[in-house]
């Protein structure tokens, strides 16, 4: 069973809306990069399928979330497959991201009650995702089109829910193009986690950029 109702995960992304993209095949290290971002404020992860042993690395970061980041929202993204998804909703992901829209882990989700957060671009793309039951729509990836484009969806899609990741930086100037753009959410990656070592460091710039995100709000 999930450990969140997908109402209360999708409400936890609205709530704090910037989602760090992140994988590392060394799950202590994971496990301290999770540590600085909840310290920082962020409640929703995104841990990637992109290595070799990403299942043992989750289902070690799910452990670790549990008892020391009670309120963070721990999902998967980087999932193509049916099997995929199952693997990692079995071990504890509270959501499914890609990095395009399958019907068959749309499926998956949907028996789960999982939310899915499929990627798209077009038009086309974004709407076909929101009738197969996105929760969450993803434009990717967000430096090839830019805030532009996003804003200029949102004249025929208002009500999509829609989160850009790719091309956004961990910025008062870049996160304030996206969301004045209409995105509900952004992903970041290797962008937010630069000179990560110091994760005290890094713990207070995530809290100064979620502290940024709040008054973009109001």
């Amino acid at each position: 069973m999930p450990q969140y109702i997908a109402s209360d995960t999708l409400a936890t992304l609205l709530r704090y809306p910037v989602v760090p993209v992140f994988y590392h095949a060394d799950a202590a290290y994971a496990q301290r990069m999770l540590q600085a971002c909840y310290a920082g404020g962020i409640r929703v992860f995104e841990f990637t399928n992109r290595g070799e042993n990403a299942l043992a690395v989750f289902t070690e970061l799910r452990a670790f979330a549990q008892a020391s980041c009670p309120d963070m929202v721990l999902g998967i993204g980087t999932l193509f497959t049916a099997e995929q998804a199952e693997q990692f909703i079995a071990a504890g992901a509270a959501f499914v991201v890609q990095p395009c829209a399958t019907a068959e882990v749309a499926a998956v989700c949907r028996t789960h009650d999982i939310p899915w957060l499929p990627g798209a671009l077009t038009p086309t793309e974004i709407y076909q995702a929101s009738q197969l039951g996105a929760a969450v729509v993803k434009i990717f990836p967000g430096n090839a089109v830019g805030p532009d484009y996003v804003k200029t969806l949102r004249g025929p899609m208002p009500h999509i829910k829609l989160m850009v990741t790719g091309g956004v930086e961990p910025t008062q100037e870049s996160v304030s193009a996206w969301f004045g753009a209409g995105v509900n959410a952004v992903g970041m990656g290797s962008q937010l986690f630069k000179n990560a070592d110091d994760t005290t460091a890094l713990a207070a710039r995530i809290g100064e950029l979620m502290q940024f995100v709040e008054t973009l709000k109001k």
